[in-house]
């Protein structure tokens, strides 16, 4: 499969998934972080086929995953977790945090069709003198990049509803003094 066809398929799917669960208010649900978690671990089944190691292929597919969880740091900021009137734990996923995923998505698209047809001489040039292996490494640094930013997104999420939830539960020691003092208060 090329890399462009890679990338097409899973930064699209990737897309499709987080936006369809981000968008607008939702709520912060077991199903909803599994759902992202579940789509990582299908698109490394499908399009992980080998880890080269060779030269500094682990350098480039570590600048993936790095470059993954600086993008999910930003796309996390703006994607704000709150209590509703209800006492829910939600999310509300806007423009701006789409269009984070938005233009990350068609830029590891753009670049692995430029790769196979508008700069494919330079790629092949910068991975001789990069002593990089070849198409799987650069498949594999955007597929990385791609998993991490969504596994930073929902570990963020993660810790926003732990925080919120202790929030919100109010602490033992502090019921049982509470139920105290009203009843030596009535």
């Amino acid at each position: 499969m090329s890399q462009f066809l890679i990338a097409l398929i899973a930064s699209g799917t990737i897309l499709i998934i987080i936006l369809s669960t981000d968008l607008g208010t939702r709520k912060v649900t077991n199903m909803r972080v599994l759902r992202s978690i579940l789509a990582v671990v299908i698109v490394i089944a499908a399009f992980v086929h080998s880890l080269p190691l060779d030269g500094n292929d682990p350098s480039l597919q570590l600048a993936g995953i790095g470059a993954g969880v600086i993008s999910g740091l930003i796309a996390a900021a703006l994607l704000p977790a709150h209590r509703n009137s209800a006492g829910e734990i939600v999310t509300k996923g806007g423009i701006g945090y789409a269009l984070v995923w938005i233009v990350l998505s068609a830029g590891r698209v753009a670049f692995a069709y430029g790769s196979e047809h508008w700069f494919a001489d330079g790629i092949m040039r910068f991975s001789i003198d990069q002593k990089l292996s070849g198409q799987d490494v650069y498949s594999n640094a955007f597929v990385f990049m791609s998993l991490s930013m969504v596994l930073t997104r929902t570990a963020v999420l993660l810790a926003r509803r732990r925080r919120l939830l202790a929030q919100g539960a109010p602490a033992a020691g502090n019921t049982a003094a509470a139920q105290g003092t009203s009843a030596r208060t009535h």
